[in-house]
C-alpha cells in the first residue's frame, strides 16, 4: 500500500466574522499518497482555499489532526511550522509571485535564501530546474521580460528547489491562455510521472481530469470524490 503523504482527521476551521462563527471545514477527512496527483473543486465558499490554506501549513486548523508524513503540524508553533513550510512543501500560484528585481535564476534560490542554504552549492541544481522548465536560455531575465506562460515555469521551478514532499499549486493554470495551460500541466504530468506528489485547486473541469482523484467540496465537507483512471495524459 501506498505511504501516506498526508492524513487529516476530523479538520475543522473556524473563523470569527463580528458576533458570528463561519464554518469554513466542518470535520474533513482525507489521505493522500506518496505520487498521486489530487485536485480539489468546489464553488466560492465551499472551503476548498481554507483546506488547501491548512495542507499548505499557511493557517492552521481550530481542531483535528494533520500528519505531514509522520508529524502532527496541527500542534506545531508558528516557527516549527514555518520551517516545516520551508523544507517540506513546494507553492505554485496563479500569479506567479515572482519577485521583479530578481532574474529566472534567483527567483528558483528564493526558498534556499529562506532556509540560509549556500546559493553556490546549489547553483547546478537551480540551473538544472531551469533546464527541466525549458528556460536554460532565460536564466538572466526578469519577470517583465517574461511571457506569463514562463513566469510559471519559474514559479515550478522554484516549487522544486528543496526537493519538497509535496506540491501544491493553487489554479495554477488561472491566467494563462489554452496554449500555455496545455504546456504547463505537461510539465506537472511529468513531475507526477516521476514520483511527484500534486495538490491542486482548480475550478476547471479540465484542467481536474490530468489529476487522479478529484475532490469535490461543499460547504465545507468532502461532498464526493471522483477517480480518473486513466487520468489524461
Amino acid at each position: 500500500m501506498p505511504e501516506a503523504v498526508i492524513e487529516i482527521r476530523q479538520i475543522v476551521k473556524n473563523f470569527q466574522v463580528g458576533d458570528s462563527t463561519v464554518r469554513a471545514l466542518r470535520g474533513v477527512d482525507l489521505t493522500i499518497e506518496r505520487g498521486s496527483f489530487v485536485a480539489i473543486m468546489g464553488p466560492s465558499g465551499s472551503g476548498k482555499s481554507t483546506l488547501l490554506n491548512i495542507l499548505g501549513c499557511l493557517d492552521r486548523p481550530t481542531s483535528g489532526k494533520y500528519f505531514l508524513g509522520p508529524d502532527d503540524v496541527a500542534e506545531m508553533d508558528d516557527d516549527t511550522l514555518s520551517r516545516v513550510r520551508g523544507k517540506r512543501l513546494g507553492f505554485i500560484f496563479q500569479s506567479y509571485n515572482l519577485i521583479a528585481q530578481l532574474t529566472v535564476i534567483e527567483n528558483i534560490q528564493v526558498p534556499l535564501i529562506y532556509q540560509q542554504e549556500d546559493l553556490e552549492e546549489h547553483h547546478d541544481r537551480c540551473v538544472a530546474l531551469a533546464k527541466l522548465v525549458g528556460l536554460e536560455n532565460r536564466l538572466d531575465h526578469r519577470p517583465n521580460q517574461l511571457s506569463g506562460g514562463q513566469q510559471q515555469r519559474v514559479a515550478i521551478a522554484r516549487s522544486l528547489v528543496n526537493e519538497p514532499l509535496m506540491i501544491l499549486a493553487d489554479e495554477p493554470t488561472g491566467n494563462l491562455d489554452s496554449e500555455t495551460e496545455a504546456e504547463v500541466l505537461d510539465i506537472l504530468n511529468d513531475l507526477n510521472s516521476e514520483g511527484k506528489t500534486i495538490v491542486m485547486v482548480t475550478h476547471d473541469d479540465a484542467v481536474a481530469q490530468h489529476a487522479h482523484r478529484v475532490i469535490h467540496m461543499k460547504d465545507g465537507v468532502i461532498a464526493r470524490e471522483v477517480i480518473n483512471e486513466p487520468a489524461i495524459r
